[in-house]
């Protein structure tokens, strides 16, 4: 009979001692790390008729069904996978972990993720959506880089934090029309010189925590693209879905922090 782990054994008295508590409300839970099940019941989970496109949901089902925002723009990337759609619970998660430090969320959040990948190429790469040098050095870490390797672990996929460079610091989105984010984000936002062979041919799954307006993840897409990206999917932990409204001022912060964030295309 195998041994059984150390920290296996010990589990048991340590939730007896520390009991998994949710992350949304505090309340214990039977067993962790999780939600509750009346926070779980709070989530907005993606589900059809979508978009065929980028998998936003739509009201009404037909055959090769495409949103308006695909239909006027159409998308570079391979499709979106969204863990669950954008509002106040999931709101409240990506601030503790984007803002609160509670890095442990990654696992809950990376799993959630990669459970909406199950049609992606198994041998695809998973790359972060980059922070620029000062903002990580603030934060300490890259959020969608401790999304990728949550997701890995789950799906079996490469790995490569680095494979994208934000080559200089860019100001809010909030409030700019889609032109005038591209203008911004122009540039800046590279292929890593370095890791530029291992992503030519290669199917790519690009991994950030919310998508919100699009325009950074549009810029990701395109510079992998450019570099020789065989394909990009977006994945990400939650997507604000309400395309109508593309180009209303947003909240001060890209990532919707205080407010639903129109425009996930």
């Amino acid at each position: 009979m195998p041994a059984i782990p150390f920290s296996s054994a010990l589990k048991p008295l340590v939730d007896f001692i520390y009991p998994p508590r949710c992350p949304l409300c505090g309340e214990g839970t039977a067993a962790g790390p999780g939600l509750c099940g009346a926070c779980w019941d709070t989530l907005d989970f993606p589900g059809e008729p979508a978009c065929t496109q980028c998998q936003t949901p739509l009201e009404t089902a037909a055959m090769g069904s495409i949103c308006t925002a695909c239909h006027l723009h159409r998308p570079e990337h391979a499709g979106i996978a969204a863990a669950m759609l954008y509002n106040d619970p999931a709101r409240q998660l990506v601030l503790r972990f984007k803002h609160g430090g509670r890095i442990g969320l990654a696992k809950l959040m990376g799993r959630l993720i990669a459970a909406r990948l199950v049609n992606a190429p198994a041998d695809a790469v998973l790359i972060a959506v980059p922070l620029h040098r000062v903002r990580l050095w603030m934060r300490g870490y890259n959020q969608a880089a401790l999304l990728a390797r949550a997701i890995s672990t789950h799906t079996g996929m490469a790995v490569m934090v680095d494979g994208l460079k934000r080559t200089r610091a860019t100001p809010k989105l909030g409030g700019l029309g889609r032109k005038q984010r591209a203008k911004v984000l122009r540039g800046a936002i590279r292929v890593n010189e370095a890791r530029a062979a291992s992503i030519r041919g290669r199917h790519v799954v690009l991994v950030d925590d919310v998508l919100t307006s699009g325009a950074t993840s549009s810029a990701c897409v395109r510079a992998l693209l450019v570099a020789g990206a065989k394909s990009v999917r977006i994945a990400c932990f939650a997507r604000v879905a309400d395309q109508s409204t593309s180009d209303i001022a947003t909240p001060k912060h890209e990532t919707p922090e205080t407010a639903k964030v129109p425009g996930a295309a």
